[in-house]
């Protein structure tokens, strides 16, 4: 009995064409303290389902009946998943081992013969009984489960992405680039990904949820940087050529940290997306840049976006080796290198776009 009703509230439904048997279950069933609900065929039956506020615990179903018989009133029950977990028993005078066989194949949990023994039916309904609550009992604590566990998955997948936060912040500051590069890249990349969710060229690729995960994710482009040496990372005066390649392993290294960190720990969009970001954004749309010379499509989605984002607001603002560049003159390096180093389609949906991107001095 579910532990939610009392024992009066449980209900029972009979289908038996056969009125006398109707009567002789429903004095054993109300004298076992449940509430009998009476079909005489099969469409009797799916009404009384179909009209209760509450399911039957058990359902006992003559096999040989007019129009609709057990076996197929039985497989109804067991297709529609609001009814397939009942327990069904099957009552009939039929006793060959073929017919046991079939109900039993059906899903029908039990047999009772007739004529009926009023100990064997109370047995086998209190049975089935207990076996139902327990099922929904498990059923319920299960659902409790998945629930404390999503929770704990997801304070788990916060703590991790506060972490990245905080590295990516912390080599922000340790550039001390006089700007606040983290948060533009993080707001701009998702102004430019809901402007690309407007073309029905990306429409069908920058779903909500990319949109929501760039927005975290993108910040996490430079995170390789930590490993970079200082007396290069914050160099005032122009990099060496070896000192640029140095500094162009942050692409790499900063996927392989991001890797590293997740490793044994289920994978996530956040995750996924901020690995192909930090080891792509510095690809170029002609396959000329680093570190694998990717081209087109092949470079990530995501990874396109932040490239424009990125270039963009490095140029506009203030460096500690340059001042802002004028914007007419940045977005004109951005529209002349469309189909170069950037994807031409982003580029061409950033020119509609950008002035609504943070980090612009007009």
């Amino acid at each position: 009995m579910n532990r939610h009703n009392s024992k009066e509230n449980v209900k029972i439904l009979v289908v038996d064409d056969v009125e006398v048997n109707l009567i002789i279950l429903e004095e054993i069933i109300k004298n076992m303290g449940y509430q009998p609900l009476l079909a005489q065929n099969v469409k009797e039956a799916l009404k009384i389902i179909q009209e209760s506020t509450e399911l039957p615990s058990v359902i006992l179903s003559d096999i040989s009946m007019p129009d609709i018989d057990g076996f197929t009133f039985c497989s109804m029950l067991k297709k529609d998943p609001y009814t397939r977990d009942i327990p069904v028993i099957f009552i009939s005078a039929m006793d060959a081992s073929s017919d046991l066989s079939q109900g039993f194949a059906l899903g029908a949990v039990d047999y009772v013969p007739k004529p009926f023994d009023k100990t064997e039916v109370e047995m086998r309904i209190s049975t089935h009984l207990k076996l139902y609550s327990m099922q929904k009992d498990l059923e319920e604590n299960n659902k409790h489960l998945s629930i404390v566990v999503a929770r704990q998955m997801d304070k788990l997948r916060m703590e991790q992405k506060n972490i990245m936060t905080a590295l990516a912040r912390l080599i922000e500051n340790k550039e001390n680039i006089g700007s606040p590069h983290y948060e533009n890249v993080l707001f701009n990349s998702r102004i430019l990904a809901e402007g690309m969710q407007l073309s029905p060229m990306f429409e069908d690729e920058i779903t909500d949820d990319f949109i929501d995960t760039i927005e975290s994710s993108a910040g996490l482009h430079d995170i390789g940087k930590i490993m970079i040496p200082d007396a290069i990372l914050l160099k005032n005066e122009t990099l060496t050529k070896e000192e640029r390649e140095i500094v162009k392993t942050h692409a790499e290294i900063g996927a392989k940290t991001l890797i590293d960190i997740y490793e044994g720990i289920e994978r996530n969009d956040f995750v996924n997306m901020a690995i192909d970001i930090a080891w792509y954004h510095h690809e170029n749309w002609n396959g000329t840049g680093y570190p694998k010379g990717l081209k087109g499509k092949e470079i990530p989605l995501s990874a396109r976006i932040v490239k424009v984002v990125d270039v963009f607001d490095a140029m506009i603002s203030k460096r500690r080796y340059k001042e802002p560049i004028p914007l007419d003159i940045v977005l004109d390096y951005i529209d002349s290198h469309a189909g170069k180093v950037f994807d031409p389609d982003i580029v061409r949906v950033f020119m509609r776009i950008y002035r609504n991107f943070h980090g612009i001095i007009y």
